[in-house]
C-alpha cells in the first residue's frame, strides 16, 4: 500500500475517533454511574493480530466501544492462543471464559449447521444482501435463537465482499480436477468440494501457510487479495481462481457471552450495537478498497493472472451447492426456519437485482471505458 493510501486511512480513523468522542458525550455520559466504574471486557479473536482488515476491525470496534462508553466498557483485544484458540472463541464465550469475540460463525457449524447462514453459504447473499436480511429480513432474531442454545449473543460487524475462489497448485479446468485436492475451506463450501472429490480441511488463518509448506494441504481459500497478499500465497501456489462460489458475502461476527449481554444496561447495549453498526460500514469499505490495491500489486509485481472458473465447472459447483445448502433444512425445525427465511430473502434479491446493481455493473464493465482513457483537453475549465 502506498504511503498516500496509508495516510488517508490514518486520517479517516482520526476523524472517526473525534466523531465517536462527540457521540459518547451524548449517549454514554451516565454509564460510569450506572455500572459503578469501568469494567474490562476480554475480546478474543480468530485472526492473527497483524492481519489487515479482520484484525484491524476487531481492534477498531474495541476502540469504538471503549471511546463511546468513555472507558466504562474497556475492551481488550487478544489474538489466537493468548486466551483461547482461534476456533475456540464461541465455546469460550458461551462458557463465560471471555466476554466477547470477533470471528466467523461458520467455524462453529459443528454445534448447529444453521450458523453457516449468519456468515455465508455457497451461492448465497452478497454482503449488502446479508446485512439487509439480518437487519430487516428477520435474520437477527433467528441468529439470536440458535446462539441462545449455546449462551451466546452475536451481531454483524463487517463483510469482506465476494471472495476469490482460492489458490491451487494446478489449473482447475474440469470438475475432475477436484479429485486429489486437500483444500482449506470451512463452512458449507467445504462440504461442496468434498462431494466433488476434494478433501476439505478447516484451519484458522494463522495455520494455512504452515500447512502449505508441510504439504498437508495443496490448495486453499482465505479471503481475497487484501489478506491473501499478506500471507504470500502468490509465492507458494500458481493458480488464483475466481469467483468464489463458497463465500459471496462473508459476514464477521462480534459475539458475546449472553449472560454478559443480558446484564448490560440498555445504554451499554446501545453503545455496542452502534459500534457494530459503524464497523459494518468501515470494515466493508476497507475490503472493497484494499482488495483492489492488493490485486493490482499481485498482478504488477508477482505476475499473478487470476483465472475464471470454466462455465461447466461453475455449473457443477452450483448444482452441488444448491443441494448442500438446501439440505441443511432437514437438520431440525430451527434449521428449516433459518433456511426458509434466508431463501425467501435471496429470492427477493433476485427480483430486484436485474433492475439495478447487476445490470448496471454488467453494462459498466462491458461497455464503458475508464475515465482515465478520455481526453479532457477540449473542456474549458
Amino acid at each position: 500500500m502506498s504511503n498516500n493510501t496509508s495516510q488517508k486511512i490514518t486520517t479517516r480513523r482520526g476523524l472517526l475517533g473525534a466523531g465517536l468522542a462527540g457521540m459518547a458525550g451524548g449517549l454514554a455520559a451516565p454509564l460510569v454511574a450506572q455500572t459503578g466504574g469501568a469494567r474490562t471486557i476480554r475480546m478474543a479473536t480468530s485472526w492473527p493480530k497483524d492481519l489487515g482488515g479482520l484484525a484491524d476491525s476487531a481492534a477498531r470496534v474495541a476502540q469504538t466501544i471503549t471511546q463511546m462508553s468513555e472507558g466504562s466498557l474497556s475492551v481488550e483485544v487478544y489474538g489466537p492462543g493468548e486466551l483461547v484458540g482461534a476456533l475456540e472463541v464461541h465455546d469460550a464465550a458461551g462458557n463465560g471464559d471471555i466476554e466477547m469475540y470477533h470471528s466467523a460463525e461458520y467455524y462453529f457449524q459443528r454445534k448447529h449447521r444453521g450458523l453457516n447462514f449468519f456468515t455465508t453459504v455457497p451461492l448465497g447473499l452478497t454482503m449488502l444482501e446479508q446485512a439487509s436480511w439480518l437487519t430487516y429480513g428477520g435474520g437477527q432474531a433467528l441468529w439470536d435463537e440458535v446462539n441462545a442454545q449455546f449462551g451466546v449473543k452475536s451481531l454483524p460487524v463487517g463483510g469482506t465482499g465476494v471472495q476469490m475462489g482460492g489458490w491451487f497448485d494446478k489449473p482447475i479446468e474440469s470438475v475432475d480436477d477436484f479429485n486429489g485436492l486437500t483444500m482449506r475451506m470451512p463452512g458449507l463450501g467445504g462440504q461442496v468440494i468434498s462431494e466433488l472429490g476434494a478433501e476439505a480441511v478447516v484451519l484458522s488463518g494463522g495455520g494455512i501457510v504452515k500447512a502449505l509448506f508441510e504439504q498437508s494441504i495443496n490448495a486453499t481459500e482465505w479471503v481475497g487479495p487484501y489478506n491473501d497478499l499478506h500471507f504470500g500465497f502468490q509465492k507458494i501456489l500458481s493458480t488464483y481462481v475466481y469467483p468464489g462460489f463458497h463465500e459471496p458475502g462473508t459476514m464477521a461476527a462480534l459475539g458475546m457471552n449472553k449472560a454478559f449481554w443480558d446484564g448490560l444496561s440498555s445504554r451499554e447495549q446501545s453503545i455496542i450495537q452502534t459500534a457494530t453498526d459503524v464497523e459494518l460500514s468501515l470494515h466493508s469499505a476497507d475490503y472493497y478498497g484494499n482488495n483492489g490495491l492488493a490485486l493490482t500489486q499481485m498482478i504488477n509485481e508477482y505476475g499473478v493472472q487470476p483465472t475464471l472458473l470454466p462455465d461447466d465447472v461453475w455449473d457443477a459447483i452450483a448444482k452441488k451447492s444448491m443441494e448442500v445448502v438446501s439440505g441443511v433444512a432437514n437438520d431440525d425445525d430451527l434449521a428449516r426456519r433459518i433456511f426458509e427465511s434466508f431463501d425467501a430473502h435471496r429470492s427477493l434479491m433476485f427480483g430486484g437485482a436485474p433492475f439495478d446493481q447487476a445490470e448496471y455493473l454488467a453494462r459498466r464493465f462491458g461497455s464503458t471505458p475508464l475515465w482515465s482513457n478520455y481526453s479532457f483537453e477540449h473542456l474549458e475549465l
